[in-house]
């Protein structure tokens, strides 16, 4: 494939040969996969997919596993940010990982530990299932700590690796879904007042853009013919939302000015989001107005550099593994640039 692709023309050069490199099996098997559309079954993805379990960032996140499946603390494994349990799961499944003993056990760990039991979600007839940050996941505390970008970080994560319709994740996106109902996309954490002063219940907080992502991404990751009524509807609530305000600004509601992360681009992706990740989001939800999306995709397009590559401008600390150094050419923010180039001109056709 060379750079006369059709979506590869606003691109300076074609990237796609560097972040084919064997060095990175991550950034290869899903080059392979979404931009170069191999199937499952191809030789190449196959072997890549199987390389990642011998990447270093994997090795050196899985070295830091218990036995029982669990980082750091055999508890609900929020914090530490970004070392305990739930981070893990997100994180390997952005690296691709293929399912494996260890990745099963921390799956199993998340299930098990991660969230809320009993009772109904507040405000709804629909049974309490939703992960929680919170240690006291049994109480109305627990309840606080049921944040959507918390719940859609996870059961995106999930259901890349394969557990979509497994019945504990579709009980958990069916209390998401009944929170979203409630809420829309308010979080007590983007509250109204300054920080210190947050609202004591989720509807009470400012709609947050980034839980809205992070929902939509766990919904879109569900094959429209799969997903419920109630689900489509959130996912058609998120989209209005998100276009509501000026994409290439980000301004959505918050209690403090709009946060200088939406326009740095990193990897891994935890609770916070970004300006790829919004178009990334609206694009697969089926957002293939170029004109609408036009102010976005230039903010975007100039950022990389003479070589079509997009550097590391953010990436988590506190983890168990190296991510490339900020400022330097990334091939995941370039993957993640050009997947939105691609998603955009596959949706128009």
């Amino acid at each position: 494939m060379g750079a006369t692709e059709g979506w590869l023309e606003p691109v300076h050069g074609d990237p796609i040969p560097w972040l084919l490199e064997e060095d990175n099996p991550s950034v290869r098997y899903r080059t392979l996969v979404e931009l170069l559309d191999r199937p499952p079954n191809d030789p190449e993805v196959l072997a890549a997919q199987q390389a990642i379990l011998t990447f270093r960032p994997v090795q050196r996140i899985l070295d830091a596993q218990w036995p029982e499946g669990y980082w750091m603390h055999p508890d609900v494994g929020y914090s530490p940010k970004y070392k305990a349990t739930v981070w893990q799961i997100i994180f390997l499944a952005q690296l691709g990982l293929p399912r494996c003993e260890p990745l099963e056990r921390a799956v199993e760990h998340v299930l098990a530990h991660s969230r809320l039991d009993g009772g109904t979600v507040p405000g709804t007839d629909v049974p309490e299932a939703r992960f929680s940050a919170r240690k006291d996941a049994k109480d109305a505390k627990g309840a606080k700590g049921a944040i959507l970008c918390l719940n859609g970080n996870l059961l995106r994560a999930l259901s890349w690796l394969g557990t979509t319709d497994d019945p504990r994740v579709r009980a958990t996106r069916a209390a998401m879904v009944a929170q979203i109902g409630r809420d829309e996309f308010r979080c007590r954490f983007n509250g109204r007042t300054p920080s210190g002063h947050r609202p004591s219940r989720m509807g009470d907080g400012l709609p947050c853009a980034w839980g809205a992502l992070k929902a939509l991404g766990a919904l879109l990751a569900v094959p429209l013919e799969r997903r419920t009524s109630a689900e489509q509807t959130a996912v058609e609530m998120g989209v209005r939302f998100l276009l509501s305000h000026d994409l290439a600004l980000a301004d959505y509601p918050a209690s403090d000015e709009v946060s200088s992360l939406w326009f740095q681009f990193g990897f891994p992706l935890g609770y916070t989001s970004d300006l790829l990740e919004l178009l990334d989001v609206l694009i697969t939800a089926g957002t293939a107005d170029k004109s609408r999306l036009q102010p976005a995709i230039e903010r975007a397009l100039a950022k990389q550099d003479q070589q079509g590559r997009w550097a590391l401008e953010y990436t988590p600390r506190n983890v168990w593994a190296s991510f490339g150094r900020r400022g330097r050419p990334s091939k995941w923010v370039t993957l993640r640039a050009l997947r939105v180039l691609k998603n955009l001109e596959r949706n128009r056709g």
